[in-house]
């Protein structure tokens, strides 16, 4: 009873005051159009009657302008008549006509004019009309009605507007409690079946809420977001990590359950080699993070196909299933020709990003040629996500710098897919980023993802401040997101490394037997020193520096430096090859 009070109070208030202002509102309205209505009623009742009326003016006949004014004002609305003639004298009227209207003075009416003119028996309704004769103007007829209809009118209306607000308020009194007490009932099951340990998921995704009603929901929804947390970490130790236990976690926290990976390098390569293709698995953080997810999820890998078996094997489509002894997902190869590999691949991505992002000593090179390729190529990697997703709400996972585009570009194709990218290299400072010639599209690319993962909490910190410098966001810096263009980016940091032990190393041969065939591939001496650095390990990538060590690593044996070979360098280093070939015989 109480709720139900609580509803009706303020709707009885609200609907009486409402009828208070209403009522009168109407009343003005309604008489002002009976007004209008009794002067065209006059103005019509004058033309009809002015020429019989002219005829027996003219003829003088008191008892036939008698007659004819009894018979007019037989209408039960006309209450009198009467004829004023040019020199303001009232020269016939019906025995009805009341003495107070005039026909001479400051009250009188004139031709074309109306009054409403209050007398004792009631309000009635005076209006002049002209009349014309053969000889010019006979005067004018004065027609009075009555009024008290209406009054009579208006007092009906205020009663039919009384029921009326009467009848609204008991409807909507009645949908309003009936509305109250269902919303209720569902929030007080809602409530106990959360208590229980119920219904979370349902409670959680449930937001058809009125808005009144919303932080409500947000404080239920992260009542249950931390007490699902809890109890995911109190179970963790017992669940057991299956490839049903993963597919089942990526369909109740994602939006679907169809996943699309994104990414430059693909998991497994085809090689020619000795006249048979082989297959090869590169040491990556991308394939050790991710291929777990897609082995349970048997969704596509979409990466660029460049091993020199890979257009040997995909069918029509630049599909390939693998992993070869256990086939559970496809690979989507994308085509890039060698012009193309050079501007996207090795020049912005390896000459511009990557020396930019990781402060290495070496000047961050941009050419608009590399960044048109770029463009290009990232849009070929989102239309082939469109191309390939089989729902409007994929879980599309995009890796890496290479394709910092692609999430806007899916973005504006599948807005409801769910695109998580991670950036597997660290985010500089705004300063330093900001030395890009194309920084805001990226930025812009980038916040086309619902989750946007960094290695580090440091690099999140730096992506959020140049995203605050460079762009108009609204950024919540408890949770780490960032509203751009009516879409909200999580940034969060996730670490992830290369496998290790590896794999690949349980076919590998003895480091004895390596050292020796490096030596022989090389024809180096025995007593010949050997440098390796290896790609993913070294942070000089695309650098020639890294190939040197510190300065003063060589001062222990200064003989070490002696024959000291470079055998491989990135294709865009090649050209500059010849000048550390010099250094090095130095």
């Amino acid at each position: 009873m109480r709720l139900s009070l609580r509803f009706l109070f303020p709707l009885a208030l609200v609907l009486a005051a409402l009828a208070y202002a209403v009522i009168p509102l109407v009343d003005s309205l309604t008489l002002k159009w009976f007004m209008k209505d009794l002067e065209i009623r006059a103005e019509l009742v004058g033309r009809m009657v002015e020429g019989p009326l002219g005829d027996l003016l003219v003829s003088e006949s008191k008892t036939k302008l008698a007659a004819y004014f009894n018979r007019i004002i037989q209408d039960e609305r006309l209450f009198a008549i009467g004829f004023c003639d040019r020199n303001n004298r009232l020269l016939y009227k019906t025995f009805t006509y009341p003495d107070a209207i005039t026909c001479e003075g400051t009250t009188t009416v004139l031709t074309g004019q109306t009054a409403l003119v209050q007398l004792p028996r009631g309000a009635v309704h005076v209006s002049a009309v002209g009349i014309e004769g053969n000889s010019g103007p006979l005067g004018r007829l004065m027609l009075v009605h009555d009024m008290s209809w209406v009054q009579r009118r208006s007092s009906d209306t205020k009663r039919y507007l009384f029921y009326l607000f009467a009848v609204i308020g008991a409807v909507i009194s009645s949908v309003t409690v009936l509305v109250a007490h269902l919303s209720w009932r569902g929030w007080v099951t809602g409530v106990r079946a959360m208590l229980r340990g119920e219904g979370f998921i349902a409670l959680k995704k449930d937001k058809h809420h009125g808005p009144e009603l919303q932080p409500v929901a947000k404080d239920l929804r992260a009542l249950i977001h931390d007490l699902e947390a809890d109890k995911r970490m109190r179970d963790e130790s017992q669940l057991s990590w299956k490839p049903v236990t993963l597919k089942s976690i990526l369909h109740d926290h994602l939006a679907g359950d169809e996943v699309l990976i994104v990414s430059n390098r693909e998991p497994y390569i085809h090689n020619w080699k000795d006249g048979a293709i082989q297959v090869q698995v590169p040491a990556s953080g991308v394939v050790t993070a991710l291929e777990p997810i897609m082995r349970a999820c048997s969704g596509v890998w979409i990466a660029h196909g460049n091993g020199s078996a890979d257009r040997d094997v995909v069918d029509a489509r630049g599909h390939v299933r693998v992993p070869p002894d256990a086939p559970s997902f496809d690979i989507r190869r994308v085509w890039i020709t060698p012009e193309e590999e050079a501007g996207y691949y090795y020049g912005f991505a390896n000459e511009g990003i990557w020396p930019l992002c990781h402060l290495a000593h070496v000047r961050p090179v941009f050419r608009s040629t590399d960044w048109q390729q770029y463009k290009e190529i990232n849009e070929r990697f989102a239309l082939t996500v469109v191309e390939e997703a089989k729902t409007d709400n994929p879980v599309v996972l995009i890796q890496d710098f290479h394709l910092a585009l692609v999430p806007k570009m899916v973005r504006d194709h599948l807005p409801n897919a769910t695109i998580i990218t991670f950036w597997h290299i660290p985010w500089p400072n705004p300063e330093r980023y900001a030395i890009c010639p194309w920084y805001v599209e990226i930025l812009e690319g980038l916040l086309g993802s619902s989750i946007l993962g960094f290695h580090t909490r440091f690099h999140c910190s730096n992506f959020i401040n140049t995203v605050d410098r460079s762009l108009e966001t609204r950024i919540d810096w408890d949770s780490s997101t960032i509203s751009y263009g009516g879409k909200l980016t999580a940034v969060n940091p996730y670490p992830i490394s290369i496998e290790w032990p590896s794999r690949a190393l349980t076919h590998q041969p003895s480091v004895a037997e390596c050292r020796r065939r490096i030596r022989e591939m090389y024809a180096l001496p025995p007593d010949h020193r050997v440098a390796l650095g290896i790609e993913r390990l070294t942070t000089r990538r695309a650098s020639l520096n890294g190939f040197w060590p510190p300065n003063d690593s060589w001062s222990w044996s200064p003989s070490g430096l002696d024959g000291l070979r470079l055998s491989k360098l990135p294709r865009r280093a090649a050209r500059r090859s010849r000048n550390m070939r010099c250094s090095s015989n130095k």
